[in-house]
């Protein structure tokens, strides 16, 4: 009984210390993806068919129904093989490779807004703030006819995109969403560091 018991105990230990020594560490967003990044993200896009959870280290909350998903090259890879396991499909390498191509540069938030207008998010101007720079968006897509729920209140999902090439991965930004008043209308600050 005493042996059962160590041998258990001995198990534990060496199952942790190998879990410790396959996981990388999270101390910077992955800009570019080496293969071995690649098969990881490949795998846990996979895995996360069975996982209600996922996604959870790309989206921030900022309360009131608002929220921010960050679309990193490792996330978008992660989200096409959860897609395609859910169609019963292996991802393709040219689809990968097209992929992370489309991704390269570039930083995408998908932002989920709340306003009380149909049309509220129409002319909403984001900006990141990393330090004391502001960048703006290379490319900006607001939805126009927003969904009403049973509250009253309008939901309207937007996409901004970044370029990447004045952004330390390490950061925390902020991702600030202005209205035609030059009114910061939604604020979140994403630590990109916590992000693959």
């Amino acid at each position: 009984m005493r042996r059962a018991r160590s041998c258990r105990w001995w198990f534990s230990v060496l199952a942790a210390a190998l879990s410790l020594t396959w996981i990388s560490p999270l101390d910077a967003l992955l800009l570019t993806l080496t293969p071995r990044d690649r098969d990881e993200a490949m795998r846990a896009g996979r895995r996360s068919v069975f996982d209600e959870s996922w996604g959870g280290e790309w989206r921030v909350d900022a309360g009131a129904g608002q929220a921010v998903t960050v679309m990193t090259p490792f996330h978008r890879l992660a989200l096409a093989a959860r897609n395609s396991a859910f169609q019963d499909r292996e991802l393709k390498p040219r689809d990968v490779e097209a992929l992370l191509k489309e991704q390269t540069g570039r930083l995408v938030f998908w932002a989920t807004l709340r306003g009380r207008r149909v049309d509220f998010a129409r002319y909403y101007v984001p900006a990141l703030v990393a330090g004391r720079e502001e960048i703006k968006a290379s490319f900006s897509q607001n939805e126009r006819t927003a969904l009403r729920d049973e509250g009253g209140q309008y939901t309207a999902r937007c996409q901004y995109v970044f370029p990447m090439e004045s952004l330390d991965p390490r950061a925390t930004v902020t991702l600030l969403v202005r209205d035609a008043e030059e009114q910061v209308v939604a604020k979140f600050t994403v630590d990109l560091s916590a992000m693959r």
